[in-house]
């Protein structure tokens, strides 16, 4: 079958509250992330798996408060100290360069009693700070976990998947990735990526014989 030439075009990712799902798996954290008042010491580090929320979570929070979101690896060392929440993402992978200007917000943030989000896949105990003064604090933070994706919020994540795409996969087509995917966010968005790319390459409906031949496949070559 001729197939088409495919471009991987950014999907249409939407962050608003209304379309964050909660389920068992992360009704701590969705509790935790918007109830900053209860933050020991004003700080909490919110952790996860790769595509697990983070990032939409922190999103719903930065709405809800007006924070300031910052990437870990685009801070720069010679930016004025935040005014207000603060919420940085990635913060397991901080550069070194980052580090004293994120100690300073730091202790800013605690003396003005704005609170600190921080995100990583990893709890700040295992980050590779450089600078003991800021590695410590950043180990005190109170941690929050998005636990391993259960049925529900699998099949949310998923149908998420498909709406940011433009994607409108049978039922049936649906109910089989439910019931066959690994349970990890991770497989979820690459799944998603690789059926958009091959029902438009070979121009076919994402019904259930096709999304079970592509799963099939994409099985085989990870092996």
């Amino acid at each position: 079958m001729e197939r088409q030439l495919t471009f991987d075009l950014p999907a249409n990712v939407r962050l608003g509250p209304e379309a964050f799902f909660v389920s068992d798996a992360n009704a701590q954290a969705y509790a935790m992330v918007l109830t900053p008042d209860a933050w020991p010491d004003g700080k909490l580090a919110l952790v996860g798996p790769a595509s697990s929320g983070k990032t939409h979570l922190a999103k719903v929070f930065a709405a809800q408060s007006g924070a300031q979101v910052l990437q870990a690896g685009k801070i720069d060392p010679a930016a004025p100290l935040p005014e207000g929440p603060l919420i940085v993402e990635d913060c397991d992978r901080l550069p070194a360069r980052a580090e004293e200007w994120l100690f300073h917000a730091h202790n800013h943030l605690r003396a003005t009693r704005s609170p600190l989000l921080i995100t990583g896949q990893t709890p700040p105990a295992r980050w590779d700070i450089a600078l003991p003064d800021l590695a410590s604090r950043l180990s005190a933070a109170t941690t929050v976990t998005i636990e391993t994706p259960d049925p529900p919020l699998l099949t949310a994540v998923l149908l998420k998947q498909f709406q940011d795409r433009q994607l409108m996969p049978t039922p049936n087509a649906t109910a089989y990735l439910v019931k066959h995917l690994p349970r990890s966010f991770a497989a979820v968005h690459e799944i998603v990526a690789t059926l958009d790319r091959e029902a438009l390459a070979q121009r076919r409906p994402l019904n259930r014989p096709f999304v079970r031949a592509v799963l099939d496949s994409h099985r085989t070559d990870a092996q």
